[in-house]
């Protein structure tokens, strides 16, 4: 039996940790690589990075930020892309309120306090019962492993990331949009928009989770991942 080429797309200071749990629960359906989304500034190139060096055609998740990069794929090469799954994240753009925050992270991140960014940003992230345990140390130990001057790289490209909602409709593959119940950064109501607006699109909520549920409830999210590549 072949495998599925998977492509596994992290989020803002992320690493491949994030998707660790998932990858090994599909590892006899699909086979997964996790590409770097360090190294640009804007969303658009960072497609074309992971594009480079994808399979010609693939399974494509993306959590977060790597949502807006999976989008960004789907309107650069929709052909190459035989699933989509698009995870805690959002088709809006950043509005002028999110922006505002984003910059006085960032600057505090300048002036040496990225740990303590990291830390204070946790409860927005996480599940409450996360946030001092283990999955809260390991969200803080990507961040400061993907560290500043890459934080800065992705913020810009964040805040500067296109309106994905005119594009929804034109999503043509199996497609499954997935939040944790507790996400409080892209809420469930955003999920709800864009499989509302996905044709054939499946929803799913994972429990006992926040804004990263690959770490918060890994088992729900293989779970619906496992149907998803089965569509």
């Amino acid at each position: 039996m072949s495998m599925q080429p998977l492509v596994l797309l992290p989020g803002l200071r992320c690493d491949a940790h994030l998707w660790h749990a998932v990858a090994a629960g599909l590892s006899d359906l699909a086979a997964p690589t996790i590409p770097n989304l360090t190294l640009d500034d804007t969303i658009t190139d960072m497609a074309k990075r992971v594009l480079v060096s994808a399979p010609a055609r693939f399974a494509l998740a993306g959590l977060s930020m790597g949502g807006y990069v999976a989008l960004e794929i789907m309107r650069q090469a929709p052909e190459r892309v035989t699933h989509l799954a698009l995870l805690d994240t959002s088709a809006r753009p950043d509005t002028e309120e999110r922006k505002t925050a984003r910059r006085a992270e960032m600057a505090l991140v300048v002036q040496g306090k990225a740990s303590l960014v990291s830390r204070t940003s946790l409860p927005n992230l996480l599940a409450a019962h996360h946030v001092g345990g283990p999955v809260g140390d390991a969200v803080h130990d990507m961040a400061m492993r993907v560290g500043d001057a890459a934080y800065y790289r992705q913020q810009e490209a964040i805040m500067g990331r296109a309106d994905s909602r005119p594009h929804l409709a034109g999503i043509k593959v199996p497609t499954l949009v997935g939040v944790g119940a507790e996400d409080r950064l892209t809420p469930p109501e955003l999920a709800e928009e864009m499989a509302a607006a996905i044709p054939d699109a499946e929803m799913v909520v994972f429990p006992e989770a926040g804004h990263v549920s690959t770490l918060e409830n890994p088992l729900a999210v293989i779970e619906a991942m496992r149907a998803w590549l089965a569509r």
